[in-house]
Formats: structure tokens, sequence, C-alpha cells
């Protein structure tokens, strides 16, 4: 089981949303600073369809870049974009060293009628490679409980299989606290002739209330164990976290200890609850 992961070098990554606020900034610098003594591969950063979320996630983008001494992973999303502008983006972060893109489909806002120039992530991978050759290192999504717009799950797999065509270079999943989801996911990707590297997402417990929300708008289950544990503790926010760090954990050890190529954490732009767990990790 998972062979095609095993043969990979790990790779671990931590991934911020560009701040709206004078604090927000401070705020993840802050944290930035303390998860570049983790050391990670990378840093990636969220993109919005609306045009300011564009401009702040430049702006944390090229800050990376230049601050940190960490690669920056910018996302580029279809959604809200003309070709012209994701080619001045492209342009934007070869003129400034970015060498990463995670290219994503991205979601539909409220109001937006028309996509875009690019319906799907396999389109914009497409126009990445055939604007800028091998220069970016290309990320793709991964859904081992499937995509919530997918009709079914080999339709899933198949946009998969697409993206991966188009030049994708490996793979992030969105989040999951049930790694047998993981691992069914991989041996139907081997099925299908793929091997590229498929890094679990990671999201630290720290609002049930929250998580729950999330977790239903973008199919990711929580189990109904840990759904009954976490509810106990209602809105005590320490007790939360404190065994949302123990699931966490545990989720993590399995993954790598199955052969996992790493790990990939959506921080929240926090630091804590991802530095706690990485070294519960050892890592």
């Amino acid at each position: 089981m998972m062979e095609s992961q095993k043969q990979h070098a790990r790779v671990f990554s931590f991934e911020f949303f560009p701040p709206r606020t004078d604090a927000g900034v401070e705020k993840l610098r802050a944290t930035r600073k303390q998860l570049v003594a983790l050391k990670p591969r990378f840093f990636s950063v969220t993109f919005g369809a609306g045009g300011s979320t564009q401009e702040r996630t430049l702006e944390t983008v090229l800050e990376i870049q230049k601050k940190s001494g960490i690669e920056a992973a910018p996302h580029l999303s279809c959604i809200g974009s003309s070709r012209e502008n994701i080619r001045k983006i492209l342009q934007t972060y070869q003129d400034n060293g970015v060498k990463h893109i995670v290219a994503l489909r991205g979601d539909m806002p409220s109001g937006l009628g028309e996509p875009g120039a690019f319906h799907f992530a396999n389109e914009l991978v497409e126009f990445i490679r055939a604007e800028t050759g091998d220069h970016f290192h290309i990320e793709v999504a991964a859904y081992p409980e499937f995509h919530p717009q997918a009709p079914d799950a080999n339709t899933d797999l198949d946009n998969f299989k697409r993206k991966t065509e188009a030049g994708a270079d490996s793979a992030i999943t969105q989040y999951f606290f049930n790694p047998d989801a993981y691992f069914r996911f991989i041996e139907s990707c081997e099925q299908r002739g793929l091997s590229l590297p498929i890094v679990p997402g990671i999201m630290p417990i720290t609002n049930y209330k929250n998580l729950a929300r999330f977790s239903d708008a973008c199919g990711a289950e929580i189990p109904r164990w840990i759904r009954k544990r976490l509810e106990v503790f209602g809105d005590d926010l320490a007790s939360v976290e404190a065994l949302g760090v123990d699931i966490v954990t545990t989720l993590c050890q399995r993954l790598l200890d199955e052969g996992a190529p790493g790990l990939h954490f959506y921080t929240m732009n926090r630091a804590e609850p991802t530095t706690t767990i990485w070294k519960n990790l050892g890592i």
C-alpha cells in the first residue's frame, strides 16, 4: 500500500491567508517568524476572486519571498481571472524569483456570473505551462473525500487525472480526519497510473463550531466520534484545542508511518497549534 508515495522525499509546508488589516499583517509576520524556525519547504498563500484579495496575496507572497528565507507558493485561481491578468501575475512572480504555484479552480463567489477565461484547474495548469514552461513547480488540489460538486467519485478522480496530465508536479489534499479516505484515494490514483506526490492537507482543530461549519461547506467529513468528543466542550476553546492537538497528532503520525510524502498544514495564520503538533511528531 502507498508504494507510489513512499518513493518521494517528504515535504512539509504551511499555508497562510492574506491579512485584511494592518493588525492582521503584524500577526502574520509574528506567526511566520515562529514557523520559519521549523524550516518548511515552502509557505503557500491563498488567493481570492476579489481584486483587493489578489493584491494582498501578491504583497504577502513577495514579503515571504524576500524576507523569510523560505520559498513562497502563491495560490492562483481560475475564477474571475482573464488570460491577460493571469499572464501579468505569472510575470510578476517570475520577476521576483517565485518558482512555486498552487493552481486551483477556486470557489465561485456569490454574485459572480461568469467563472472567467478558465473553467477548470487543468486549463489553468495548461496555460501556466504554455506561458512559462518548466519555470514553476505546480501544485494542484486533491480531494480524498471527493469534491463537493463532483457528481460521483470516478468523475472526481478523472478530473484529478486531467490536472496531472496537464502538467502538475504534485498535489495537496483538502483536509480530512479519516486517514482511510486518503489511503483509498491513493490506491485509486495508483490504479489510474498516477504516481505524483500527493501530500495530505492537515487542519489543526482550534474552534469546533467554525470547523463544523467550514467542513460542511467544503465536503470534509468530521467523524462522529470526533464530533461527539468536541461538542462536550462547548465554548471551552482551550479544551477543544488540547483534544484537537491529540487527534491531529495521531492522524499525522499514522499518515507518515504509512508512507505519506509529507504534510501541509492549514495554519489559519496561527503558529501555536501547528508547532505543538510538529513537536509531538518529532519532525
